[in-house]
């Protein structure tokens, strides 16, 4: 079990780069252990998110302490350890550098419903503006997970984004769309500004379609699938386009 974790771990690493949002050796991904809630596989130190190996990914607690693995942890544990402790439906963390949200987040404006993408943040984005330095304590990391709340997805204000799901899938998917959400805003803001929206009638309903747990492991397996393609790489078996590999339960007739 801790071997497909691992899997997920990788292939989601794999999957945030080719979306653009690998910052050399900077960013990084968890997922908590399932049988042992209170600890975590994580992306090491030293090495970019495409590098992960079933070898070198590490073993963390609740507290941030590395407890298994050879590379070093990153100063920035304690964003990953502080919402999981603060949030028992967490099951992965992410946090990476996305230019367009980045610098979205310089404005100083809320995330609009102008998208299909930023349709899905409507409920609100928070933003942690208590620092724009590096989140490298437990206080630091307790503040982070207080802004979260019980959301999703959130903005570190001139740093980068944060995002939480109830699988690895989840954040990466959650990952993605904030930051096209981030980008298609830009766009919008470069062009004179939007003027109009989703209708406030229908974003219950769409955000709800676009969030879907199909669509998140759908889109997470066809990601998985173009990495692979480009690599010249066999596709894993379990992320092959077959109709067992694929979840139909948000489409009609199953």
């Amino acid at each position: 079990m801790t071997d497909t974790l691992r899997e997920k771990l990788i292939n989601g690493g794999r999957v945030l780069v080719d979306e653009g949002q690998g910052d050399y050796v900077w960013g990084h991904i968890s997922a908590r252990l399932s049988d042992n809630p209170n600890r975590f596989l994580m992306k090491p130190g030293c090495l970019g998110l495409e590098e992960l190996t079933q070898d070198n990914i590490i073993t963390v607690d609740i507290e941030g302490e590395k407890i298994a693995g050879d590379w070093p942890r990153h100063n920035e544990v304690y964003i990953h350890s502080e919402i999981m402790r603060a949030r028992p439906d967490v099951m992965a963390v992410l946090h990476t550098h996305p230019e367009h949200a980045i610098a979205f987040s310089s404005l100083g404006k809320p995330l609009q419903a102008m998208s299909n993408d930023g349709t899905m943040f409507s409920a609100g984005v928070p933003v942690f503006s208590e620092t724009t330095d590096l989140i490298t304590d437990q206080p630091r990391g307790k503040s982070v997970a207080k802004v979260l709340g019980k959301g999703n997805a959130m903005i570190l204000r001139n740093h980068g984004i944060v995002t939480a799901g109830r699988s690895v899938e989840e954040a990466v998917f959650l990952a993605i769309k904030l930051e096209r959400a981030c980008r298609i805003q830009l766009l919008a803001e470069n062009a004179g500004g939007p003027k109009l929206f989703v209708k406030e009638e229908e974003l219950a309903a769409k955000r709800a379609r676009t969030n879907r747990g199909d669509s998140q492991g759908n889109a997470f397996s066809y990601l998985v699938r173009r990495w692979h393609l480009r690599c010249g790489c066999d596709v894993p078996k379990q992320y092959q386009a077959t109709l067992e590999n694929f979840d139909r339960s948000g489409y009609k007739g199953g």
